[in-house]
């Protein structure tokens, strides 16, 4: 068991601001870019076509064991992953950063002569970038990898993860390729809508339990999400745009920073237990109920990267309720998470992901979007060290039987149910994220200001002119 993962306290999750890591980080990268003309290229590409940092696409980079005490003295400890020999790993355990490998010869004059960016396909970034080079490591491996440029021995490579934080390029098994994409069809074609959403949860835990029984929790985890990304894209137009900037660089969505599932009371356990079967681990649990309505409890996947933040309506007397274990029954009333999912389903179900949230250039995001005819709302958070965003939601039509529904049971009114029927309701964002000083966490206040302004009966469609 990683120590990572061992059973942690609330105040745990009291998350530092690692700026002295940050600034030593940022600095080692600066001096490889110096160096490497590709990298830098590419670092200017990454700001100017898809609005974001190079420093957040990092995976890692080398360094020599004289620059070791200033890592521990920044706060990155030594992670135990599976690494060459002579290699030490050394990760920040309460921040988000690149991580540091510290080995003999891993640096010159304080500059690293290896980093690796981590893209979610090798061969995309390949094609992309047309070049000639070969990849290490077939489809399927925990790790995937491709030297880019080697200029004076300073190498610059991208990289690809299946649920792996190690450096081995380890051969997989017969027929592990085959597995793979047999698991990967299981998720893509799962179906998500059954007259009783009961047996929707049935189905998604069955299947579930196929994946993880052919790869293992890890791998079936890291191929859900990536088609649980996909689902939301071919409903959401600001992330078909964004992708499509990500993707002209071979990038992807590799700098995804949480994945948010909205759940209806009634299954919200459910979904907790669903992602804890993946070996997710629960974070932050956040009691709004007094204050808008709404709960959520946060869960992080070690080995994946992966950060899922998962909402449900929250009643004032049930802020000492643990939601994510305890069955919530139905509420005479709906707040938004729970009027969301009426109208679209749950999102392990019908209606996908309410958003993904990715890591930016905050303002520069904004504006490029801008010009691409994506307007952003109001920020939500506007910290030093945490910046947060919607793009305009994208308008979903209504199944009239869900509007017939929720008026039968007075959960909505009749002029409601009208203007659903006629409008729709606004269903999915794009979040424009920025996070400083490895800021892990998020702020309740903010995201209580964000749910109640899509709260779909206070959004009203554009008026055409």
């Amino acid at each position: 068991m990683n120590p990572q993962l061992a059973p942690q306290q609330p105040d745990e999750f009291d998350w530092p601001l690692a700026y002295d890591a940050e600034t030593l980080l940022r600095r080692f990268i600066q001096t490889f870019l110096e160096r490497n003309t590709f990298a830098r290229r590419l670092s200017d590409q990454m700001r100017d076509r898809t609005g974001t940092d190079f420093y957040e696409w990092v995976d890692h980079f080398s360094l020599s064991p004289e620059h070791r005490d200033a890592l521990l003295a920044a706060g990155l400890l030594r992670e135990l992953v599976e690494a060459p020999p002579g290699v030490e790993v050394y990760h920040h355990p309460k921040a988000m950063m690149p991580r540091g490998i510290v080995q003999s010869g891993g640096s010159e004059h304080g500059a690293p002569l290896n980093l690796a960016i981590r893209t979610e396909s090798v061969i995309d970034f390949i094609a992309r970038h047309n070049l000639a080079q070969k990849t290490n490591g077939r489809f399927g491996a925990g790790l995937r990898r491709v030297l880019v440029s080697d200029e004076a021995g300073h190498q610059f490579s991208a990289v690809e993860r299946l649920a792996y934080r190690g450096f081995l390029l380890n051969p997989r098994q017969p027929g592990w390729v085959e597995s793979v994409i047999a698991v990967r069809e299981l998720w893509r074609t799962r179906k998500r809508d059954f007259p009783d959403d009961a047996d929707g949860v049935a189905h998604a835990l069955d299947v579930q339990r196929r994946a993880i029984d052919v790869v293992g929790p890890d791998v079936a985890c890291d191929l859900f999400f990536s088609e649980e990304r996909s689902y939301w894209e071919i409903r959401n137009r600001a992330g078909q745009i964004q992708k499509r900037r990500q993707d002209s660089l071979g990038l992807g969505w590799s700098n995804h920073d949480h994945h948010t599932f909205r759940s209806s009371r009634r299954f919200f356990a459910d979904l907790i237990e669903f992602f804890l079967r993946f070996g997710f681990k629960k974070r932050e649990r956040y009691y709004a109920g007094t204050q808008a309505g709404w709960g959520a409890q946060i869960i992080e996947h070690f080995d994946t990267g992966i950060t899922v933040f998962a909402d449900v309506d929250l009643m004032p007397e049930e802020t000492s309720v643990d939601f994510s274990v305890e069955r919530l029954v139905d509420a005479p009333r709906l707040s938004t998470v729970g009027l969301w999912c009426g109208l679209h389903g749950d999102s392990l179900l019908q209606s996908g992901m309410h958003h993904l949230e990715a890591r930016f250039d905050f303002s520069l995001l904004r504006e490029q979007l801008a010009s691409a005819g994506v307007a952003t709302m109001k920020p939500f958070s506007d910290f030093a060290f945490l910046k947060q965003a919607f793009t305009e939601g994208e308008r979903w039509p209504v199944n009239p039987e869900r509007v017939r529904s929720l008026l039968a049971r007075g959960l909505i009114t009749h002029q409601q149910a009208g203007f659903f029927l006629k409008s729709g309701a606004v269903g999915s964002h794009l979040e424009n994220l920025q996070r400083k000083g490895g800021f892990k966490g998020f702020n309740q206040k903010s995201v209580s200001v964000i749910i109640e302004a899509t709260d779909p009966r206070n959004i009203q469609p554009p008026t055409k002119v």
